[in-house]
Formats: C-alpha cells, sequence, structure tokens
C-alpha cells in the first residue's frame, strides 16, 4: 500500500516545480511537462520513489538505528522538528555545523560540555561563580542547546540522512557521502540527484509539500520503532519460555537423586534397627 497517493501531492503543491531556465538536466527523467515556463513534476514518480524510500528508512529504523534529519530552510524548521521529535529521530534545523559528521567526536564534546552545565546546575555548583561567569555559561548553554540540542541523544553516527533542500544543505550532504551514509533527499527541478541515493523528486519549497512528504517518511520510521519493539518483546518471551522449560529438566535429576538418598539412608537405619533387635533374639536362642 502507497505511502501517499497522486492526489494527496497535487493538493499539496508537489508537483510545481522551478523555472525552466533554472532546471537541472540531471531531473530530466523525474519532470512530466514545462507549463508557463515552470516545469511540472512527474507525481507517478514521486509517489512510487517516497514508497522506496519509506521501506528502506522503516528497515534501518527496524534494526536498531537511527536517520538525522537536516531542514535549514525556514518554511521547513517548525515541520521538521514537530513531526521527526513526535518518532524519535534527531534532526537538524538552525545550522549544519561543519563536521557534525566527519568529526563527529568533536561535536559529541560539545554535547557533553552542555551535559556538564546541566550538572554544574544541579548540585549547585554553579552558584559558585561570579554574576559574569554565570552570564557567560548560560548564553554558552542556550547556545549549544540551539544548535546541539535535537541531537543530544545522538551517541554514534546515523545509519542515514534525510535531506529537505539538496542544494541548501550540501556541506551535509558531502560528509555523508564522504562516509558512506546513504542520504535521502527532497529533489526540486533546479538539483542535482547525482549524490542521492533516494531521492524523492517534489516541490522543496511549500510547506504543505515538505508536510505531506514528512508524514510518510515519519509513519514508515514509526512502524520500524514498534515492529523492533514487538520483536524485542517476542524474544523476551521466547527466553523466559526457554528458561522455564529448561529449568524441570536440569531440576529433576537432582530431586530424584535427593529423594534417593533419603530413602537409602531410611532403609540403612531400619536394617540397623532390626539387626540390633534380632541379635540378642539370637543370643537367648542359642
Amino acid at each position: 500500500m502507497s505511502r501517499t497517493d497522486f492526489n494527496t501531492l497535487l493538493e499539496a503543491g508537489a508537483h510545481f516545480g522551478h523555472l525552466k531556465r533554472k532546471w537541472n538536466p540531471k531531473m530530466a527523467p523525474y519532470i512530466f511537462m514545462e507549463k508557463d515556463g515552470i516545469h511540472i513534476i512527474d507525481l507517478h514518480k514521486t509517489v512510487l520513489k517516497l514508497d522506496e524510500a519509506a521501506a528502506a528508512a522503516k528497515q534501518i529504523v527496524k534494526s536498531g538505528r537511527r536517520v538525522l534529519f537536516v531542514a535549514t530552510k525556514k518554511q521547513a524548521k517548525e515541520i521538521v522538528a514537530e513531526k521527526v521529535a513526535a518518532v524519535g529521530m534527531p534532526y537538524v534545523t538552525e545550522r549544519w555545523a561543519g563536521g557534525m559528521l566527519t568529526n563527529f567526536p568533536t561535536i559529541r564534546k560539545a554535547v557533553k560540555k552542555m551535559a556538564t552545565i546541566d550538572k554544574m546546575t544541579n548540585d549547585g555548583t554553579f552558584d559558585n561563580f561570579s554574576k559574569r561567569e554565570k552570564l557567560q555559561i548560560a548564553r554558552q548553554r542556550a547556545k549549544l542547546e540551539k544548535n546541539l540540542g535535537s541531537i543530544a541523544d545522538l551517541t554514534r553516527l546515523p545509519a542515514a540522512l534525510f535531506v529537505v533542500d539538496v542544494q541548501k544543505e550540501a556541506n551535509a550532504v558531502k560528509e555523508a557521502k564522504r562516509l558512506g551514509i546513504p542520504v535521502f533527499a527532497m529533489v526540486d527541478t533546479c538539483c542535482d540527484p547525482t549524490d542521492i541515493d533516494y531521492v524523492i523528486p517534489a516541490n522543496d519549497d511549500a510547506a504543505k509539500s515538505i508536510a505531506v512528504i514528512l508524514d510518510a517518511m515519519c509513519a514508515a520510521i514509526a512502524e520500524g520503532t514498534e515492529e523492533r519493539r514487538l520483536e524485542k518483546e517476542k524474544e523476551a518471551q521466547e527466553n523466559e519460555a526457554a528458561a522455564a522449560a529448561d529449568a524441570p529438566k536440569g531440576g529433576k535429576p537432582r530431586i530424584k537423586k535427593a529423594v534417593k538418598e533419603v530413602v537409602d539412608a531410611e532403609e540403612a537405619t531400619v536394617k540397623e534397627v532390626v539387626a540390633a533387635v534380632e541379635a540378642p533374639a539370637a543370643e537367648s536362642a542359642e
């Protein structure tokens, strides 16, 4: 079943490309026609490519890995922050810090610094600083939160990148390709799809178009997360059942042995008593 349909994309304006004079010839396979000097995207191909990308993202999340969403353009920020946060994935909506992927250990240090400041605030150490130092630390904390707060729980490199507007996020795409990280992206008619692993041809300037594409991707990610949770629960139940099945097998011989030892001890005691009773009787008979 398709994640979305032709009419939904049409209503969202996902078919509107850029002016013909601004087009990239490499996007020709995804262009349906030209109207009033504007290229029209073939939404039938958009539906197919979106389903393909959503299926791939679902498998990535199902395997326990994460997808990093990148969208710093004004009309995409709030949409990405709202929808992506709902499915528990990391995202970047303020500014792509150079080296966020290629120099990931340094980024992690900055995130840890934010956690250190929080710890100082909680344990009272922060109160020992002067008013000026407190102000400087508070500003530093706010800056870190703004730029890196949404990736605070990203402890390792993401398994994939989802980008809105390939041209604007060119640095993010370059870093991902350098590290061999697959890239999912909304690609407009003015963009070069060469470095994109999962091309989703669509209007990346309209908020409604961005929202429709993200709805489909986030729904697939949510499904992958849920299936992973169910698999873990099933595995835990199977392990418990196996442990319960093995317990009697391991304990039965010990129980039998213990019972046998008690019975043998009782029989020995009875024999001793009988022997003690019969001995005087035999002597008197002699």
